[in-house]
């Protein structure tokens, strides 16, 4: 793979660190338990989003866009580190949230939609759940083409072929880091919902023959169609990487008990893994990607998925702002 021969703008001038989760291994009694800190990237708040978004707006700087438009759902990550990106880049942001849960959107909600006005957010638009993205998007392009200007589409969590290239890259990174610190890894473990982190962790793994099998907890969509979505994903990362070798279907591991109720809404095992983190390691969790997949994460440990004896890594994706939209579930 070589990546350099890619556009990419450089948000975080430092690597992420691996920690070891020695309190919660002990608790546990099972493997040891590492975290990837993709929490303390760049851009405003951090979060996975920010390693795709090195590849999309080095891409839409080269096209001339003067606007980034992008979507999620109303408290999205992505969405806050998109708008910030482009007030890095000097350019406008317009945003379209959906409504996955009804009447959801509050523009007064404290979280990352307060984040999207203080950071100066051009537009919102708010649609409920189900509308054709894309479509809507290709809307606002049309807007701004009309007014003289140029918009780029990234799209919802920045999850395709380029923007899955961060975490292509992601797993060169954690390839290097653990060969510093002596550390053999035996297991990753991410949230996988848009999927651009799963499917490029899993693209960059089979493409450097590190061998190490990723589980992703989906904070979304059911087993099977997000296993197949993501490993057609994860084979065209590989192939705009310059892999050439096709990713087995069953490196693409999807576990889809930990969703509960739907997208976003709380569970108590969400609610007991973020209290868990910040109690024992100090450690802010999301409530909807990594306080999911911590909760699967434990459990998975509990009915002896892993190795007693491995070391078992967690990638933190980010989304701590988030906890403020949630005080009422978390406090109780």
């Amino acid at each position: 793979m070589h990546l350099a021969r890619f556009p990419r703008r450089h948000y975080t001038p430092y690597v992420t660190p691996i920690e070891p989760l020695d309190h919660l291994s002990a608790s546990l009694g099972g493997p040891k338990l590492w975290i990837k800190r993709d929490d303390l990237l760049g851009l405003a708040a951090g979060g996975n989003k920010t390693r795709k978004l090195e590849f999309l707006v080095a891409d839409a700087l080269a096209q001339g866009a003067d606007t980034l438009i992008t979507t999620g759902a109303v408290q999205s990550n992505h969405c806050r580190l998109t708008l910030a990106a482009a007030v890095k880049e000097g350019l406008r942001c317009r945003l379209v949230l959906e409504e996955r849960v009804p009447d959801s959107y509050d523009p007064r909600a404290s979280g990352n939609n307060l984040l999207f006005q203080l950071l100066g957010v051009e537009a919102v638009t708010v649609v409920p759940g189900g509308t054709d993205l894309v479509g809507a998007m290709e809307s606002v392009v049309g807007e701004l083409a009309a007014a003289g200007r140029r918009g780029y589409i990234i799209p919802g969590g920045g999850s395709n072929p380029l923007g899955a290239l961060g975490y292509v890259s992601c797993a060169e990174e954690i390839l290097a880091q653990t060969f510093e610190l002596g550390l053999k890894i035996d297991h990753i473990v991410t949230a996988s919902g848009s999927g651009g982190t799963h499917a490029g962790l899993v693209a960059g793994l089979h493409g450097t023959n590190a061998g190490i099998p990723v589980t992703g907890i989906s904070v979304r969509a059911a087993r099977e169609p997000q296993e197949e979505r993501l490993h057609g994903l994860a084979q065209k990362a590989a192939e705009l990487a310059g892999v050439r070798t096709a990713i087995p279907r069953d490196a693409m591991v999807v576990r889809d008990a930990y969703v509960g109720p739907g997208y976003s809404l709380p569970t108590d095992a969400m609610v007991a893994a973020v209290q868990r983190l910040a109690q024992s390691e100090g450690i802010l969790l999301d409530p909807v990607y990594t306080g999911k997949a911590a909760a699967g994460l434990i459990d998975l440990v509990k009915s002896g998925y892993f190795g007693a004896n491995e070391n078992v890594l967690f990638i933190h994706t980010g989304g701590s702002p988030a906890l403020y939209a949630y005080q009422d579930v978390l406090n109780s």
